[in-house]
């Protein structure tokens, strides 16, 4: 219980539909705490409604809901959880990557890269909208197999989760499964059966990566993946899912060596987007085509749209040092992650946060309003100050 609540104070997050923030909850910690610890105990409890909100698609393309259970619950799904992890983990194919300990989605990137070089072809493969159609009781059956007869109280509440209802925001309630601690382990634990397993039993010389409900495999032939697409749309109606018609394809991994054509030559997984990009050879004399990840366009797009928010140059209340201490830690995640491969591509997005901030000094001090002279207040901060911002150390121009 405590190792729960001590991952949901460091995930934070919003509150629930009792409107209890963490802040709140850390007040009366300890009541808080056994109460919890006290009703799931006795199998008394019972979750609260799951507050539903809407947040853009990575994508651009609408709007998608979310699931916020209240800080309580968050914790209970977290024991639960804890509970469900080692033995899951355990099991899982090495090859899924999504919400696991000592995994990540760069190595699920850096693996899918590796892949890229050796086939030429790729089925790209997205499912549509995941707890909405998974089946219930098959998820329960998958939890049902993976736990001692001293764990049956998970099995009790995995049930009460899956279906807590969700108040929308004008206050009317529905039935959803979409919860937050516990989704991953469960749709990993779902997906180890529906998809990995299944994968390897039936197309064995076939290689894949997978995170969450987001998955590429690898094949050698164009054939071969056309078999692969066909038997995977057919197993996901099997276990209740379906293939997303516009985001599930096959993709021809074209570059110098392999110059055919094909309607797509392009895919995009975990925000980088793999494609045919310019490499230099191992002596660096000449350049090729290379089949390579890069931050994906929808990914710069939404990143970008971060930094106009941010109003960096309307900011002149704030010294340099208060602008670093915010951005900063912002920053070196989008470099972290994706700055891993490619990272040339980010340069256009920290040369304009660069611009904001010159945009920033000219608008702050009257004696910059001189390009020339912000120029040389510019260089003269970087000789002074190369650290004071995360992204300097890759970008220095605006």
């Amino acid at each position: 219980m405590w190792e729960a609540y001590r991952r949901v104070r460091a995930n934070k997050g919003a509150a629930g539909v009792d409107g209890q923030s963490i802040d709140d909850f850390e007040r009366d910690r300890n009541a808080n705490l056994y109460r919890i610890w006290n009703r799931m105990s006795s199998g008394s409890y019972f979750p609260p409604p799951v507050r539903e909100v809407e947040i853009p698609k990575a994508d651009g393309q609408g709007v998608r809901t979310l699931g916020i259970p209240t800080v309580a619950d968050r914790v209970a799904q977290t024991v639960a959880a804890l509970t469900l992890e080692p033995r899951t983990d355990s099991i899982f194919h090495d090859d899924s990557y999504g919400y696991r300990p000592g995994r990540s989605p760069l190595m699920a990137v850096e693996k899918c890269r590796e892949r890229c070089w050796k086939n030429n072809w790729v089925v790209e493969i997205d499912i549509s909208r995941f707890f909405d159609s998974v089946d219930h009781e098959l998820v329960v059956r998958a939890v049902e197999v993976n736990i001692t007869p001293e764990q049956k109280w998970v099995v009790l509440y995995v049930r009460r989760w899956l279906t807590a209802p969700l108040v929308l925001p004008d206050g009317r309630m529905v039935e959803t499964s979409q919860g937050s601690a516990v989704s991953p382990v469960l749709a990993n634990l779902f997906m180890h059966y529906a998809f990995d397993s299944w994968l390897d039993r039936e197309f064995p010389t076939v290689e894949f990566e997978r995170f969450a409900d987001d998955a590429v495999v690898h094949c050698k032939t164009e054939g071969m993946a056309r078999r692969v697409w066909a038997a995977l749309g057919e197993r996901m109606e099997e276990v209740g899912l379906r293939l997303h018609p516009d985001k599930t394809r096959i993709v021809y991994c074209k570059d110098r060596r392999r110059n055919g054509s094909f309607e797509a030559t392009s895919f995009t997984f975990l925000g980088y987007t793999f494609q045919a990009r310019k490499a230099p050879t191992k002596d660096r004399r000449s350049i090729f085509a290379a089949f390579l990840p890069a931050v994906s366009r929808n990914a710069l797009k939404k990143m970008g749209g971060v930094v106009r928010r941010w109003r960096i140059n309307l900011r002149t209340t704030d010294d340099l040092a208060a602008l670093a201490e915010w951005m900063n830690p912002v920053l070196r995640g989008w470099m972290n992650y994706y700055g891993k491969f490619y990272r040339t591509e980010l340069d256009g997005l920290l040369r304009r946060v660069n611009t904001y901030l010159v945009r920033w000094a000219r608008r702050k001090f009257k004696r910059l309003r001189s390009f020339k002279k912000a120029k040389r207040w510019w260089n003269g901060l970087l000789r002074r100050q190369p650290r004071l911002f995360a992204h300097w150390v890759w970008m220095t121009e605006f």
